[in-house]
């Protein structure tokens, strides 16, 4: 999944870099051809931001791309919600369905807000006093855990470094294999590994993204709440900002709307121990592991209307939660740039505003979501990651600051209504 240090500083939202995206073709001279001669959008076209839409066009045709969405919002407006394909078999509504992978570690940071917000939960209690972290018989548990906070969690400090010891939530053969377990995992198999192997660093010392850290922050949800991840969210979360659509993927089956995966790799099945040999998208990871770190499927505009919430305090977190959600950590700044509480974070030159952002990705999934310190917001989803040509996914950041950047005159409509009743 995306969003490590490396990319952290590098993201156009970070420095407001306005680079246009590239038209060549590379390698994939025929799947973009069949692109821009299939070329299909849904929703309202709105002249004036025309520009939004060529980027999408340009960035989706070059890598053969045959499912994207996006939703603009500005000044808490909803002025435009599309949908965009390249294939003739693929109706992309507004409202379709995709996967957001990392994207939803903002929904599960919010719950975890919610949960201190409303008194039942401290930011610095250890992971270890809420849930049980205990390892197989015959290891013993490191004892930097008691370091492990729940602040320390959401922001990638809490000592499990991928580079080094790899992403547990990925190392599903490793796992079963060695708790003498059945895939597929349950959280409960992949925390009990993780119990008994040494952490990668102090907690606190240093920021290394993880998903496994949020992982275990949906456990500490569901064992606060009393309720599953899914259904908090929804009840306390969702619910009140009149956000339906959204839920937790699954590996195989669809959701009644949601887009199919493409990838042009293949893997072995982590869902049972057959060892058969499965396309990317559908098996080769499990969507159940992932959900507090990368499970949601959502549209644009969802997230969008996902985002508006933390432009000022609302019925879900008020002014101090947010103010939490945005709050410098302990360590890893780099460039003026760090990870706040699910969300990346750059304060504006003079620190009179912020851009926040987050982005996603797994085999078949990229996914942006961005907030502006201008009043703009955006949520871009594609249906692929990866393709023969090689460029780059992480382009789209750039090419639709260019679109917003060459807006001239922002329209006055608010197409919420619309899309959510």
């Amino acid at each position: 999944m995306e969003l490590t240090r490396r990319n952290l500083g590098k993201l156009a939202v970070a420095t407001g870099a306005v680079a246009a995206v590239g038209t060549g073709v590379g390698t994939s001279l025929s799947r973009s051809a069949d692109a821009a001669a299939t070329w299909k959008t849904t929703g309202t076209t709105v002249s004036a931001l025309a520009g939004f839409d060529n980027q999408m066009k340009t960035f989706m045709q070059a890598r053969g791309i045959t499912g994207g969405q996006l939703a603009v919002t500005y000044k808490g407006r909803l002025v435009l919600a599309r949908g965009y394909s390249t294939s003739t078999t693929l109706d992309v509504q507004p409202t379709s369905l995709f996967r957001v992978a990392s994207v939803s570690k903002t929904v599960t940071a919010a719950a975890i807000m919610k949960l201190v917000q409303d008194g039942k939960l401290s930011l610095s209690t250890p992971v270890g006093n809420i849930i049980a972290i205990t390892p197989p018989a015959g290891q013993t548990r490191d004892t930097r855990w008691s370091a492990v906070t729940i602040k320390r969690l959401l922001q990638h400090l809490g000592g499990f470094d991928r580079d080094v010891s790899g992403d547990p939530n990925f190392k599903d053969a490793v796992i079963s294999k060695a708790l003498g377990v059945p895939m597929e995992l349950q959280h409960a198999d992949e925390i009990k590994y993780m119990a008994g192997q040494k952490l990668d660093f102090a907690p606190g010392s240093k920021y290394a993204y993880s998903n496994f850290g949020y992982v275990l922050a949906g456990r500490v949800i569901e064992k606060v709440s009393g309720l599953s991840y899914q259904t908090y969210v929804q009840q306390k979360l969702l619910t009140p900002l009149k956000i339906t659509r959204m839920a937790l993927g699954w590996s195989i089956a669809k959701h009644t709307g949601e887009m199919p995966y493409e990838s042009q790799y293949t893997g072995r099945t982590v869902l049972d121990n057959s060892g058969t040999t499965v396309k990317a998208p559908y098996g080769s990871f499990s969507m159940r592991i992932q959900d507090a770190n990368g499970g949601w499927i959502a549209s644009a505009p969802d997230l969008v209307k996902w985002a508006k919430m933390f432009d000022a305090g609302s019925s879900v977190l008020n002014t101090t939660s947010l103010s939490a959600v945005w709050a410098k950590p302990e360590t890893g700044i780099s460039n003026g740039s760090y990870y706040g509480l699910g969300w990346s974070v750059r304060p504006t030159t003079g620190g009179t505003g912020r851009n926040t952002w987050h982005t996603g990705s797994l085999p078949g999934t990229y996914s942006i979501l961005v907030r502006t310190y201008s009043g703009m917001s955006w949520a871009a989803l594609f249906n692929r990651r990866d393709d023969a040509s090689g460029k780059s996914y992480g382009d789209i950041d750039a090419a639709l600051w260019t679109a917003a950047n060459g807006v001239t005159s922002w329209p006055t409509h608010d197409y919420f209504s619309k899309y959510f009743s």
